[in-house]
């Protein structure tokens, strides 16, 4: 069994700074403090949250202060090997995990306490509503248990003007209107679909407006179809 790396590439890791705080300040002042505590600490909310984001961005300060960081989520087939040199251990969507992944888990929890490494994990639910094992949910209910707000219509507005702006596009509120009312409103699905639309609009050499928005899903919609009939 091999660590498996997290990359960490200046300007394209998330980090505390490049999260948008919303409602989360509580949580995220936990977080920058998770490091140098003893006990666990789970994050829970829906999917696209920023669970995800906030556990980079705590691995990017731990590997940019020369701490080596174990990182297992349900994509990482079990067994977990425990690494003494770990400054840190991150469990991603423990939801997800299945019956090995779910041993793994409890066995780097108690490895986490004999070593005294600090330990952060995250799923879409309260520790008690997961479906694991009762050991394991016990476990990540033991320390520090806090739920991440997602963003609001009008923080995710400003948080799409913000990165818009940061890119130089002109982004009207009919765009960012269709954006938020016509698909998944979490930021992670919002970044997405401004990614392929800026890219979208360069290939196509037009400004950014509702009917290229249009024209850039219907085209992406037809792939699919065309995939799938393949």
């Amino acid at each position: 069994m091999k660590q498996m790396p997290l990359p960490i590439a200046s300007g394209s890791s998330p980090t505390f700074d490049s999260f948008i705080t919303g409602g989360n300040a509580m949580v995220l002042a936990q977080l920058r403090d998770a490091g140098t505590r003893a006990a666990p600490l789970y994050l829970w909310g829906p999917q696209g949250s920023g669970k995800t984001h906030l556990l980079r961005a705590l691995a990017h300060e731990t590997q940019a202060q020369g701490g080596r960081v174990g990182w297992f989520g349900p994509s990482e087939p079990a067994p977990w090997v425990h690494d003494e040199s770990w400054s840190l251990i991150v469990l991603d969507g423990c939801d997800a995990f299945d019956s090995q992944q779910q041993h793994a888990a409890f066995a780097l929890f108690v490895e986490a306490a004999t070593h005294a490494t600090p330990l952060v994990a995250a799923g879409r639910l309260p520790p008690v509503d997961l479906p694991l094992r009762d050991d394991l949910r016990s476990r990540l209910g033991w320390g520090h248990v806090m739920a991440v707000q997602p963003l609001s219509e009008a923080e995710s507005r400003g948080a799409l003007r913000r990165e818009a702006d940061g890119r130089g596009l002109l982004l009207s509120d009919e765009v960012i209107d269709h954006l938020l009312h016509r698909h998944a409103r979490d930021m992670k699905h919002l970044m997405t679909q401004l990614d392929r639309l800026d890219e979208f609009a360069m290939v196509h050499k037009r400004a950014i407006t509702v009917p290229l928005l249009r024209q850039m899903l219907a085209e992406a919609s037809d792939e699919g179809l065309t995939g799938t009939l393949l």
